[in-house]
């Protein structure tokens, strides 16, 4: 998860970014919060630890290391809540009468696993060699998202696939469903980092965070198409 936006600096332009041994060039900032800077560049979409930038930059973003601290920890332990409530979560079993005999020998992809942090997707696409989509949803009142998730997102087709070429970003926009304030904010500036503008909107980057293509809205032919789409995607 995000560490809670602090404040967004639109467009603001930096012309070379060192990180560590890291330079970029022409970059765009897009968000700052306690812990972390994100931004554009030529190559992707990218973000740094304040704590590793210059002493300038460190100051011109207002970084404190005691908030910057205090984000983290909160951050870990978020998560950590996270992943406990995934393990504990009960598995609904349909009514016996609907459960076909197993075929001898047949196999049932793992049920997708969400995230909802692109940094740790990013890393993740970089260590599996996979791509990340992204899914920009309005999860519990957009018709079309919901319908788009009960024909493609939740079939077997479609978790198998993305169990061996996807790191998987649920970026929710619910009207109902508590959210988490930090991360509400986080995904509210990468919905304008990717200029979205509306619900269902899916994303396809490589690992080095660089958009390879979209679609927006409901499209019809199930996972077939979907994954034929985002196979065309991936071959630009």
């Amino acid at each position: 998860m995000f560490a809670g936006i602090l404040y967004v600096r639109a467009d603001e332009k930096i012309p070379v970014l060192t990180v560590g041994s890291e330079v970029y060039s022409n970059v765009t900032v897009t968000a700052v919060t306690a812990t972390d800077i994100f931004f554009n560049y030529p190559g992707g979409m990218g973000n740094a630890k304040l704590k590793n930038l210059s002493p300038d930059l460190q100051k011109h973003f207002n970084f404190d290391p005691t908030k910057s601290r205090a984000a983290e920890l909160k951050q870990a332990d978020d998560t950590a809540r996270y992943h406990d409530q995934l393990l504990h979560q009960p598995v609904a079993h349909p009514p016996a009468e609907d459960i076909a005999p197993a075929q001898p020998g047949a196999a049932h992809p793992a049920e997708p696993m969400w995230r909802n942090d692109l940094p740790g997707a990013l890393a993740q696409a970089q260590s599996e060699g996979k791509l990340v989509l992204l899914d920009f949803t309005g999860s519990d009142w957009c018709p079309w998202c919901i319908k788009f998730d009960h024909d493609v997102l939740a079939t077997e087709k479609f978790a198998a696939y993305a169990q061996s070429k996807l790191v998987l970003v649920k970026l929710d926009f619910p009207h109902h469903t508590p959210q988490d304030d930090s991360l509400k904010q986080a995904n509210e500036a990468l919905s304008k980092s990717f200029n979205v503008d509306g619900f269902p909107t899916y994303v396809l980057l490589n690992s080095a965070g660089k958009e390879l293509g979209r679609q927006v809205g409901y499209a019809g032919g199930g996972p077939d198409a979907f994954i034929t789409e985002l196979d065309g995607f991936g071959k630009l």
